[in-house]
């Protein structure tokens, strides 16, 4: 019984990484497609974000992923990071945002995954000020 709980566990692990992993997902990412620049200080998985994927500050180089991203495919994931990225660098949604996102090869696919799935699952938006975040109705956004 123990054996299996360890191998379940080893599993989970695997499929959901825990902060420091997604911390180190999140600098590879920035590295492979977005030169590296304006590395993340922080990056951690939230529980209290339901209406949006991810939020960004800015000037404090901080990252949250919302826990519901997890269980999602890992290029869903990456792409999530490669968008809460690309704020660090510029933190509004205009023309010069989606070029740097879009960096991302999946950047499509996924946007389309995180559209379907927020068809199916509709929730109202809340903002914070001084944060830029990827919102669960807006993926589908270009400009």
């Amino acid at each position: 019984m123990d054996q299996m709980l360890q191998k379940l566990e080893a599993r989970e692990g695997r499929r959901r990484p825990g902060d420091r992993e997604l911390h180190e997902r999140a600098v590879e990412l920035a590295e492979r497609y977005l030169d590296g620049n304006r590395l993340p200080d922080s990056v951690r998985w939230v529980d209290n974000q339901n209406s949006r994927w991810g939020s960004c500050t800015p000037d404090t180089r901080t990252i949250r992923i919302s826990r519901r991203v997890a269980g999602m495919p890992a290029w869903v994931v990456d792409y999530v990071l490669v968008h809460e990225l690309a704020h660090l660098q510029i933190p509004h949604h205009g023309r010069d945002f989606w070029d740097l996102v879009r960096r991302y090869p999946k950047a499509d696919r996924a946007r389309g995954y995180l559209e379907g799935f927020s068809a199916g699952s509709r929730s109202e938006c809340d903002h914070s000020e001084g944060e830029e975040e990827l919102e669960a109705d807006e993926v589908a956004l270009e400009e």
